[in-house]
């Protein structure tokens, strides 16, 4: 595996611990590590952030690799590893770099972009060993053009089924719970239907704060950061028709209807909502004013906290709003989907109490499910009382990079996003996200270590389809 931007944040903070876990695990038989960087760091250096990163690696091992054991191999791949300074969008400098590492090769773009389009474009076939797999970070391309542009890029170098889009959000445990909760209860799919499903939100909201990304995340912002790859993602999957397989064209082929379905609403300033954290505190820790942290330019007008309101044109979700939603610098993390059920069509004459919406929560870290019920409540059988059913879901000892890798080394682009759900995201985003940079829709405030504006709690975006229903 070779790592291009090794020097960076994003490797060392969740790339690299991805790598240790699955090497400690027992899933990543002789591996070789290179990194590859701007950056002038010596092989000390180097070794310290393998180090720092794969410390407590061994606390994901598992039956497939004992602790003696994975220590060892991770001591080994350490031992190995080297660093190249490398400019690689220098014609001929990465290829060269490829040319001396042994066959197949994962190479893994840690980069923005730009910088991923222009190393891919000073490439070419000849300069890849045989096998090699290329390994793309989110966001894929900057626009749909540009994604476009390096979907035929990549496809000049190696075969599609070689190419991973990364989206760690995507990891098995998060895939597989979905499908496996949907398609193996008969008493839910049934139910999974604008015929019975008010709303369905899905929420990555955290307390993190800017942690010295501002070079990747004010340009970014929690559209492009979140919604435009992981989120639009989760809700394909949780709108998908039935895949005949668990095969990765099966599941692909269904994520990538949902998405040609798919639109916000033109009306930006009701189908759409974003704002920024103003100073505050979470918990104990002072928060500074997103615009005052290193880094920022406050002219980017940079959303820290977004929300756009999908609507899936297809029989089954007709009406129904997909609510998608992420922020930073908030009061709790909470990173779930949830549906909303509709209103029974009548409740008999007796009952006291809140008759409210049965609720499926599908949480995405920890991983479980909650269930939200009415029931007769203790004392009073007439009075009606809320109850939560709840279960763990599976979930994988690896970090979300290790169970993606894992992926990769395995040659299974099932947890890859394809090329043309790649644009498609670009294209359901796109026009939104104009609207912003145009001043259409408000860039609103709220305190950090809060839950978000005030009135985003009493109140939705509405699209101009609920208007004209409304009104009629």
């Amino acid at each position: 595996m070779l790592v291009l931007g090794a020097s960076g944040d994003l490797t060392g903070r969740l790339l690299l611990p991805g790598v240790g876990r699955l090497i400690a695990a027992g899933r990543a038989p002789r591996l070789e590590l290179v990194g590859a960087g701007s950056d002038d760091w010596t092989a000390e250096r180097w070794r310290q952030r393998l180090d720092d990163s794969f410390a407590g690696a061994d606390e994901g091992s598992t039956a497939e690799g004992s602790t003696a054991e994975g220590s060892a191999e991770l001591a080994r791949v350490k031992d190995a590893s080297t660093y190249h300074r490398l400019d690689v969008t220098a014609p001929g400098e990465l290829g060269r770099l490829l040319k001396t590492l042994q066959a197949p090769v994962a190479v893994y773009f840690a980069l923005p972009p730009a910088v991923s389009q222009a190393a891919c474009e000073a490439l070419t076939a000849g300069d890849l060993p045989e096998g090699t797999r290329l390994v793309m970070e989110k966001p894929f391309g900057s626009g749909a053009e540009s994604a476009a542009r390096l979907n035929a890029t990549l496809a000049g170098l190696v075969p599609e089924d070689h190419i991973h889009r990364v989206d760690h959000f995507l990891g098995k445990s998060t895939v597989f719970n979905i499908v496996g909760l949907r398609f193996a209860n008969r008493l839910l799919e049934p139910l999974w239907n604008a015929e019975h499903i008010a709303k369905v939100e899905i929420i990555f909201d955290e307390d993190l704060t800017l942690e010295n990304r501002a070079r990747y995340y004010d340009h970014a912002g929690a559209g492009r950061d979140m919604i435009q790859s992981h989120l639009l993602q989760i809700m394909a999957i949780i709108a998908m028709e039935a895949p005949a397989s668990l095969d990765e064209r099966d599941v692909r082929d269904g994520i990538a209807a949902v998405l040609r379905a798919s639109s916000i609403d033109n009306h930006f300033a009701r189908s759409t909502r974003r704002a920024r954290y103003t100073a505050g505190a979470i918990g104990d820790r002072p928060v500074p004013d997103y615009t005052a942290e290193a880094g920022v330019d406050p002219a980017n007008n940079t959303e820290t906290l977004a929300e756009v309101e999908i609507r899936v044109k297809n029989w089954r979700w007709a009406g129904v709003p997909f609510l998608l939603r992420s922020g930073k610098a908030l009061g709790r993390n909470r990173k779930e989907a949830v549906i909303t059920y509709k209103p029974v069509p009548h409740l008999p004459d007796g009952f006291r109490g809140v008759d409210a919406p049965t609720r499926l929560h599908i949480g995405f870290g920890p991983e479980n499910l909650t269930l939200d019920l009415d029931v007769n409540g203790p004392g009073n059988l007439f009075e009606l009382d809320r109850v939560r059913l709840e279960t763990e879901l599976a979930s994988d000892p690896l970090l979300p990079y290790g169970e993606v890798l894992d992926s990769v080394l395995a040659g299974d682009p099932l947890l890859s996003v394809r090329a043309d759900t790649a644009e498609e995201c670009w294209r359901i985003v796109e026009p939104a996200f104009a609207a912003w940079r145009a001043g259409t829709v408000p860039l609103e405030e709220y305190a950090a270590g809060s839950d978000g504006p005030a009135d985003w709690r009493s109140s939705r975006p509405r699209s101009a389809g609920d208007k004209q229903r409304a009104d009629g």
